[in-house]
């Protein structure tokens, strides 16, 4: 569905107009039917990366193609929806109204649109506010009211820029399931979001950009597997005891409810594992500690600096 091929994208900032690279040769493909989650931490280049893709700003190098055309070709608008970072909306109308003024942006019949406004607001939970002005809106209500304008043509193709932001915890779980809805009748959906714990539940798979730069592309079990794990050991014994027997360096030492914790990653876990047993400590338990995103960026932001040092 889309292919992003070395899209290098500057700015001109500052009084003498100095050029800064805010993407630098950013690859990576959407497959037709998946939902791709981008992420990275703020001022990585993720929104710059998407206006780009919906020509909302020119690339300065790179090759931008949706469904096979050039993404410049306006035909392609009538079937992407778009979901901003911040959202903003006339804010004198009200939700209906932006649904019904969206879907005749898009060409939507109007006999289709009627039904598809009624059908969204239900979906997004705000059929009672449909008379309600914008301005009178929340951040929640308008995220829900701006996830609803993004479908209203009844997209191929989903972009949505940080979809949770803003909603409470059944609102999250509301908009995942409705997403999660999309991919069901086979739309792709490429999104970001802060919220790594929602792109692991929704994503197939992900890239992970920083600092302008795409350094990981895979799914989400081949990624987890390229990170060593951490793990933590539970003994029943004093402090000193373990400090016999085992040398402490790479290793964090904690006292929880009258129990010493080691915790470890997986290069130590053999060395540790072995010294316990032979000693006379006794073993509670060892179990390995969730992998995440959180360890993805952080390995990979190691990773950079030792490049960049």
């Amino acid at each position: 569905m889309l292919q992003v091929e070395k899209l290098i994208k500057d700015y001109s900032t500052g009084f003498f107009g100095r050029k800064t690279r805010v993407l630098k040769e950013v690859s990576f493909s959407v497959e037709k039917g998946e939902i791709f989650g981008f992420i990275g931490p703020n001022g990585a280049g993720k929104t710059t990366t998407f206006k780009s893709i919906l020509n909302f700003v020119s690339i300065t190098e790179g090759k931008i193609t949706i469904n096979g055309k050039p993404n410049i070709d306006n035909d392609l608008k009538t079937y992407i929806g778009y979901l901003p970072e911040s959202p903003y909306f006339y804010d004198y109308l009200t939700g209906e109204e932006l649904l019904s003024y969206m879907g005749n942006l898009h060409g939507v019949e109007k006999d289709i649109l009627r039904e598809r406004i009624d059908e969204l607001l239900e979906k997004v939970n705000m059929a009672h506010a449909r008379k309600v002005q914008l301005r009178k809106y929340s951040k929640g209500m308008l995220q829900r009211i701006g996830v609803a304008q993004a479908l209203i043509n009844d997209p191929e193709f989903l972009i949505l820029d940080e979809p949770m932001s803003g909603l409470d915890p059944i609102g999250r779980r509301e908009i995942r399931d409705l997403i999660l809805e999309q991919k069901k009748k086979g739309k792709t959906i490429l999104l970001s979001s802060h919220i790594l714990s929602d792109v692991e539940s929704l994503c197939d798979r992900v890239g992970v950009i920083l600092n302008g730069v795409v350094v990981k592309v895979g799914a989400l079990s081949d990624l987890y597997r390229e990170i060593n794990s951490d793990y933590e050991l539970l003994l029943n014994c004093k402090r000193a005891d373990v400090d016999k027997v085992v040398k402490t360096e790479n290793i964090s030492i904690d006292e929880r409810a009258g129990f010493i914790v080691l915790r470890f990653d997986e290069n130590k876990k053999k060395e540790v594992v072995n010294k316990i047993l032979e000693s006379e400590i006794e073993m509670i338990s060892l179990y390995p500690l969730r992998k995440s995103l959180e360890g993805i960026f952080e390995e990979e932001a190691r990773k950079k600096e030792k490049i960049e040092n």
